[in-house]
């Protein structure tokens, strides 16, 4: 009997294998492809267990390479769900919301943000960490990549809301995992199974080494790398989904999620700053930010141009007639007329509990940058707040979908450095990208100094592995001169798993591979992520073109 035979008799759910399927599972947003044995859609956490259970047993014997690589949306950047085994898409029978209640939920991990915010909003509340890719992807692969976005400045992220997770581990038994105090803590160590096991051996590793992981954690506003052991155990409070948020997948198989929601402040206005020169950017941004903004975003004159280019794909998003969305556009075409585009493009969004406290603190930032000698313009509307919310959004789709002989390329695309090293730092990456041939667009959180780079390449090129392969090396270690992270919020996944013990140290890298070896002591779930990566393995799983 045959993988695909045995897993129909071992789950209830739907088990594919056809070339279409497995053509489709493939790819995600990255710039690789891994094609699996088959495609599973369990519909409930039994259905999980079997599986766990299943897998497990089959472990080294008639099928040695069967492993399982959770995934929803698809819409990860860096190979996170891809796998050559079993794929387990939580997006069909996963999507489940249950009431809120005094500003919480749980909701199963299959289930789509926009569908998730839809729901939210009828009680005036929301999950601030979205993603740009927030009308595509899940709320389970947002809390497995431990998700930011455009309000993560204010907010933070993904794991500031999970309160508590439930999950399916190695022995196939599904447990709860919250935060704990001390005598609670104390019940869990004391335990004489496999859950007692797990805590005593995280808690050994992060009390035993509390300095040299505060130590380790990078000194950036956010970080998605590696495992998040520093923020487990503050002496206090040992909190387990600290771990699984941000970890791919890789510890065991999520099945349930409870959020903590929030109220948006209902005004908002928008300063938007053009940038003819990079170099008063660092001052500034360190001006705007004193006055508070909710979101400070950025994008430069390449995005801008593909916004302009494609205004037609902006009038459904916008919702708008191409009249009415080209005149929303006009600002950005009188300045390509009359002067060409600015460097970058910044947006600080101002929001607050009333219009005249919102209109004070935007004029005051705008005032406070006039010294600068920088064009600047204040919203009128949430339509225009919405218009540069979307460029923003939507530039990596414009690019993956609308970009003739070329794709896009993400793997320098999420790092992030302290804001005040921009001004040195922006200058050497532009010199390091200047080395290639490239056509390449930048955006991010400028206030987090977080910064998206997306190259476009044909992969097929001869040189297409180096020019990766090198560039990567370059940035990365610039990146890390600087005090940054390779990944503020994309994760490490297929493209930069391999950097890990470049970025953190030979030391702490060892305890990312015990804490996989506690909880994944067989090693199936989503291997070759966070440790045991390889580089190699990763280019040669290029996307071919189609």
């Amino acid at each position: 009997m045959d993988l695909v035979d045995k897993l129909k008799e071992v789950i209830r759910g739907e088990v594919v294998s056809d070339g279409k399927t497995l053509a489709r599972y493939s790819r995600d947003a990255s710039l690789f492809e891994v094609q699996p044995q088959a495609v599973v859609f369990p519909k409930d956490a039994e259905d999980l267990k079997s599986l766990v259970k299943f897998v497990s047993g089959e472990k080294g014997k008639d099928y040695r390479q069967i492993y399982l690589t959770p995934r929803s949306g698809g819409s990860d950047m860096t190979g996170g769900p891809l796998g050559e085994s079993v794929i387990v898409d939580f997006s069909r029978h996963f999507t489940g919301i249950e009431d809120i209640k005094n500003h919480h939920v749980s909701v199963e991990p299959g289930v789509f943000y926009r569908d998730f915010d839809t729901r939210t909003l009828e009680y005036n509340l929301i999950l601030p960490s979205f993603p740009a890719s927030r009308e595509i992807c899940t709320v389970g692969g947002m809390a497995a990549n431990n998700a930011g976005g455009e309000k993560t400045l204010v907010y933070g992220k993904t794991d500031r809301y999970v309160k508590g997770l439930k999950v399916v581990l190695s022995d196939g038994n599904e447990y709860a995992l919250t935060p704990l105090d001390r005598e609670t803590l104390g019940a869990k160590l004391k335990l004489d199974n496999f859950e007692g096991e797990i805590y005593r051996r995280i808690y050994e590793i992060v009390d035993k080494n509390y300095d040299l992981l505060q130590n380790a954690k990078p000194k950036v506003h956010k970080n998605s790398a590696g495992y998040a052991l520093w923020d487990v155990w503050d002496k206090e409070i040992f909190d387990l989904t600290q771990l699984f948020v941000g970890s791919q997948g890789t510890l065991g198989l999520i099945t349930k999620i409870k959020f903590e929601l929030i109220e948006p402040k209902p005004c908002s206005r928008m300063l938007v700053i053009f940038l003819r020169d990079l170099k008063p950017l660092a001052e500034l941004v360190n001006r705007v930010l004193e006055h508070k903004p909710e979101t400070f975003e950025s994008y430069d004159d390449h995005t801008l141009k593909l916004a302009i280019r494609f205004i037609p794909q902006f009038v459904k998003l916008l919702k708008g007639s191409i009249v009415s969305v080209g005149w929303k556009f006009l600002p950005e075409i009188r300045m390509l007329l009359t002067g060409g585009m600015p460097k970058l493009v910044l947006t600080a969004e101002f929001t607050g509990e009333g219009e005249e406290e919102v209109l004070t603190r935007v004029n005051q930032a705008r005032k406070a940058i006039q010294e600068f000698g920088v064009k600047s313009r204040i919203t009128e509307s949430s339509a225009e707040v919405d218009k540069y919310h979307w460029i923003r959004r939507e530039s990596f789709n414009l690019l993956r979908h609308k970009i003739k002989n070329k794709q896009t390329a993400p793997f320098i695309d999420d790092i992030i450095v302290p804001p005040d090293s921009l001004p040195e730092f922006l200058p050497k990456l532009e010199e390091i990208m200047g080395k290639y041939d490239l056509t390449y667009t930048i955006a991010g959180h400028i206030g987090e100094g977080n910064l998206h780079i997306i190259p476009l390449m044909n992969l097929s090129r001869a040189d297409a592995k180096e020019v990766i392969h090198k560039l990567t090396d370059d940035v990365y270690q610039l990146v890390f001169r600087y005090g940054g992270s390779m990944t503020a919020e994309h994760n490490d996944g297929l493209i930069r798993s391999p950097y890990l013990k470049q970025m953190y140290g030979e030391e702490v890298y060892k305890l990312f591979e015990e804490v996989k070896r506690i909880f994944d002591p067989d090693n199936i779930f989503n291997p070759g992520k966070k440790v045991g990566a390889s580089l190699e393995y990763a280019l040669a799983h290029l996307k071919h073109p189609r």
